[in-house]
């Protein structure tokens, strides 16, 4: 009765989009996951707003989410709202060496237009996939450049209190976390670059992207890399060395290209991926006494 409530509320005065049982399939790159309850589309920051006091009224728990890059949705669904982050949070826009990025832009535009415009600092994002918000949130990077080296500021909208400013220097930044999404919900980011030559910018970003596709399943749905490297070691080496590239369960499948990487061959379910999770976690542990920790985010239960 509380999902149904909320949705009614919801649907007569959002300018966004309100799902019911919206597959979350449809919603990652691991192309897994059952329906969520409800599925909210914020166009405006107004729609995001009464999304979370609706919600927190009704007593409906709810969850903001990218482009699903980073996810595994149990196959029983979710029992709540996914908030999206719709129109106004996909623009970008550059003034000088500031780039102002909506929470929703997609990391890969915002990597583009620096190149066009001769400005360095984003060539370790290219094939990154995902949004702004979502890079922000895991602290994205790749070969020891992080985005957190880029960032002025973030905008975050927090539940009860309105919008909030962090400087960059405030922000709890971690190997592959930042602690913002424990915050509230992205909503802007400024970005300051440099200038450079473009013929620079562009070899470095055709060498990360040549890296990547030769070192990574970038053609097979996956939810990127699965494991944090552990201090001065890297879980797809151990993975690998403890003889489990190629392991198989169900349609899932340790990748034979990366080993910290699970893709869905077709039809695996978030069990099976949960298996194979559990399965490296044990062997690996048994071999080398490391246990390997997920950087993969769980919706659902499981």
């Amino acid at each position: 009765m509380a999902v149904a409530r909320a949705a009614e509320r919801l649907e007569a005065v959002l300018g966004g989009e309100v799902r019911r049982d919206e597959p979350m399939a449809r919603h990652t790159t691991f192309r897994i996951g059952g329906p969520a309850d409800l599925f909210v589309t914020c166009d405006t920051l107004a729609d995001l707003a009464e999304t979370m006091k609706v919600c927190a009224e009704e007593g409906v728990e709810w969850t903001c989410v990218g482009k699903g890059s980073n996810l595994l949705v149990s196959d029983e669904g979710y029992r709540g709202a996914v908030v999206v982050l719709g129109r106004e949070f996909k623009a970008h826009s550059v003034r000088g060496e500031r780039v102002t990025c909506g929470g929703g832009c997609i990391l890969a535009y915002v990597v583009r237009d620096a190149f066009s415009r001769g400005l360095s600092g984003m060539e370790f994002a290219v094939g990154i996939p995902g949004t702004v918000g979502g890079a922000l949130a895991m602290n994205a990077g790749s070969r020891g450049v992080w985005i957190d080296s880029v960032v002025e500021s973030v905008t975050l909208c927090v539940p009860g209190a309105g919008l909030q400013r962090r400087a960059a220097a405030d922000i709890d930044w971690r190997y592959r976390s930042s602690g913002l999404s424990a915050e509230g919900v992205v909503v802007e980011a400024v970005l300051r670059l440099r200038p450079d030559e473009p013929t620079r910018i562009r070899v470095e970003m055709e060498a990360n992207l040549t890296r990547r596709k030769s070192s990574q399943p970038l053609g097979q749905p996956s939810a990127g890399s699965v494991f944090v490297n552990p201090p001065d070691d890297s879980a797809g080496r151990l993975i690998e060395a403890a003889g489990l590239k190629g392991t198989r369960l169900g349609g899932a499948r340790i990748s034979d290209v990366h080993a910290n990487f699970i893709v869905n061959d077709g039809g695996a379910t978030a069990a099976d991926v949960v298996g194979l999770i559990r399965k490296v976690q044990m062997t690996v542990r048994d071999t080398y006494g490391i246990e390997l920790t997920p950087e993969v985010r769980t919706l659902g239960v499981f």
